[in-house]
C-alpha cells in the first residue's frame, strides 16, 4: 500500500495512506479548513424545460449549468436565465466535493492525486467522506 507525507506552506503535515480497497485516507490537522458542496441544478433545469412559451433552442443540462451563471460583464447584471431560475439551485450540503485546509493542499472532485505523488498516479478523486482522523478520499476505480 502506498503512503506519503505532505508538508504544506505552514509546515502542517498531512498523511495520505492507500487503503485495501484502493481509496486514500487523508489525515492531519483540519482545524482551519474550507469545504465545498456541489450545486444541484435538477429543479431549475426542470422548470426551464417546462416553461412556456417553448424555447427556440433547448439547452442541454451541461449548457444550462454554464449559462445560468452568465452575466453582463459591463453592468454585472444577471442574465435573464439566471434571474428566472437561479433561486431553484441549491447546494447538496450532505456531499463534500472540495477540502482546502489552510496552507493546502487544496483537493477537489475530479483531481488526479498524482498531484501529490507519483505513487497515486491515475487515482482521480470521486468524493470525500468524513473519517475519525480526517477524510477518506474515494477514488474512481
Amino acid at each position: 500500500m502506498n503512503y506519503i507525507k505532505y508538508k504544506n506552506r505552514y509546515n502542517d503535515v498531512f498523511t495520505f495512506t492507500e487503503t485495501k480497497d484502493g481509496n486514500i485516507l487523508w489525515e492531519g490537522n483540519f482545524e482551519y479548513c474550507r469545504f465545498g458542496s456541489p450545486n444541484v441544478y435538477t429543479n431549475a433545469y426542470k422548470a426551464y424545460l417546462t416553461d412556456e412559451p417553448p424555447h427556440d433552442h433547448l439547452l442541454t443540462l451541461s449548457e444550462f449549468k454554464k449559462a445560468i451563471h452568465e452575466y453582463n460583464k459591463e453592468t454585472y447584471e444577471s442574465s435573464e436565465l439566471s434571474k428566472k431560475y437561479s433561486h431553484l439551485i441549491y447546494s447538496d450540503i450532505k456531499t463534500i466535493n472540495m477540502v482546502d485546509p489552510s496552507g493546502g493542499p487544496y483537493l477537489n472532485e475530479g483531481y488526479n492525486l498524482s498531484y501529490l505523488s507519483d505513487k497515486f498516479k491515475g487515482k482521480i478523486i470521486q468524493s470525500f467522506e468524513n473519517a475519525e482522523t480526517g477524510y477518506l478520499i474515494k477514488v474512481k476505480l
